[in-house]
């Protein structure tokens, strides 16, 4: 940090396993990707190539490089894996993965039906390639997933070697745990926490407001998804208290009396 501050809350330090800051790229540029690592890489922890954008992105290997430069873990959306699969070209992904150097892979169901029990072989296979994050909840706002069944796939595909589960929310915030307007479902959020550790969960919160309700339920280092690379250090700002929403969260109110 550029100066001292009492009273400031302990981020865990990187590489950090929880109080972690994943950001999703939609297409930055080279250029855009380096000037993006020298303004935040100390906040960043994992870059999500979101949805299929890494099929089209110029220059993908000069951008990722620039990425593994400062040590920080790359990987392409979810939808890009369920694009493969669709299409029965899931030893392609793999050879994909290995040719870009592309060692964190997400397995995800948000836009086709996969029998969990398959989805779980995925993640076992592809734990021999690298670190898996694994997709839980449907980007069909129509389709509601209860409580009880949001742990049980949680579980599962942790058990199957998920070294994360995620909290689908897609890029706007506005569904899985989130209701249409981007209220946070709280009631699934609480009781998804009674059965699944907070320090394996990471809650995709690409809205302010969705951001403040983890840091105020889960602490400073909640892990948080789909954040955009123009909000990572107003993120921080918010994980500390240096934010007006957060202000008051860690402030001793007898040594302020």
């Amino acid at each position: 940090m550029n100066f001292s501050l009492s009273q400031i809350p302990d981020r865990k330090i990187k590489p950090r396993q929880s109080g972690l800051t994943m950001v999703m790229d939609k297409g930055l540029s080279v250029e855009e990707a380096r000037n993006f690592m020298s303004a935040t890489n100390p906040h960043v922890d994992i870059i999500k190539l979101g949805f299929g954008t890494s099929f089209v992105t110029p220059n993908l290997k000069e951008k990722l490089e620039i990425y593994r430069s400062y040590d920080i873990p790359v990987y392409f959306g979810g939808t890009l894996f369920e694009a493969f699969l669709i299409r029965n070209q899931f030893e392609d992904y793999i050879n994909v993965c290995k040719e870009f150097g592309i060692s964190y892979m997400e397995v995800s169901d948000g836009s086709i039906t996969i029998p969990h029990a398959e989805k779980c072989g995925y993640i076992e296979k592809l734990t021999k390639y690298g670190t898996v994050l694994s997709e839980v909840g449907s980007k069909d706002a129509a389709h509601i997933i209860p409580p009880y069944k949001w742990i049980e796939l949680m579980r599962a595909e942790l058990e199957a070697g998920s070294t994360y589960v995620i909290a689908e929310a897609r890029e706007a915030g506005n569904v899985g745990i989130y209701r249409g307007s981007g209220e946070v479902r709280e009631g699934l959020v609480q009781e998804i926490l009674t059965q699944i550790p907070a320090e394996q969960i990471i809650w995709e919160a690409p809205q302010k407001a969705q951001q403040l309700y983890f840091i105020e339920l889960v602490g400073c280092n909640v892990n948080l998804g789909n954040i955009a690379p123009t909000e990572v250090i107003p993120l921080e700002t918010m994980r500390i208290g240096l934010r007006g929403d957060t202000f008051n969260l860690y402030l001793d109110k007898k040594e302020n009396a």
